[in-house]
Parts: structure tokens; sequence; C-alpha cells
């Protein structure tokens, strides 16, 4: 797929950034820096999961049909990166150090946080609470956040 090489790449989108877009209102902010940053923008692996998941699983109608729209021509443009060895190294680390401190990191959003640190990313997401105190990881929120 063309499109930016990897390292042209700023952002990682979590499930709750990009699916916004396909909202009949989408938050204003975020839709503004898609258009800012979009050609910086890629989506992990499991993202794209759990978007053609989502789509699989609603039932067959206009609603089907205008979301699998926007996950094939929109999502499906973007550049998708794997959970590879490297991403695989980092949430071995990120699991051990959770288990060390007693926390519990939910394993799908370990591996977009992995992801998003082995390619020295910041990842764009509406859920921080489940993305706080990961070592190395950077974190943007741009739900009603200033476009600048």
């Amino acid at each position: 797929m063309a499109g930016p090489s990897t390292e042209q790449l700023s952002w990682l989108l979590d499930t709750n950034t990009l699916s916004e877009a396909a909202k009949p209102r989408p938050d204003e902010q975020v839709m503004q820096r898609l258009q800012q940053h979009g050609h910086e923008c890629a989506l992990p692996a499991p993202v794209w999961h759990e978007l053609r998941w989502g789509w699989l699983r609603m039932p067959d109608g206009a609603r089907k049909a205008a979301i699998g729209e926007f996950v094939h021509h929109v999502a499906g443009d973007l550049p998708i990166l794997p959970y590879d060895a490297a991403a695989a190294r980092v949430h071995a680390e990120l699991r051990w150090e959770a288990q060390r401190t007693g926390r519990t990191l939910p394993h799908i959003d370990a591996e977009i946080a992995a992801i998003a640190i082995a390619r020295g990313l910041t990842l764009v997401t509406r859920n921080l609470k489940d993305f706080e105190g990961i070592a190395g990881l950077r974190v943007s929120n741009w739900f009603g956040q200033s476009a600048g």
C-alpha cells in the first residue's frame, strides 16, 4: 500500500479515536487533528482487528454497509503496524512490570502500547485510564483538545 514510510509516522490511533470519524456527529477536535495529522497516523494491528470484528458482528443493513465502507476505505487505507518481535519483547516487559507491581494490563491494550513503544509513536486514545503508568508510552487525548 502506498503511503507514508514508517519513519514519517508520529501517531498510533486507538480504536476510540479512529472510530470517532465514523460517527454521525464526531468530536470536532478529533476530526481537526485527524485532518491535520492524518498523513502521520497508523493503526496497530489489534485496532484493525477490533474495527473489523465490530463490523462483522453488526446486523446486516444500511448502518453495517456504511461502517464497512469506513472500515475498508478509511481505516484500511492507513498503515497497519504489526505486532512483531520488537512489540512482543516490549509487551513481555510491560506484563512483567505490571505483575511485579500488582497491576493488571488488559491484553489488547498492552499489545497496542507495546507497538507504540517499539515504534516510538505516540498513542492517541480517549482511554487514558488503561494506559496510564506504562513506562515509555507517550499518550495524547485528541478529544476536546485544541488542534494546535
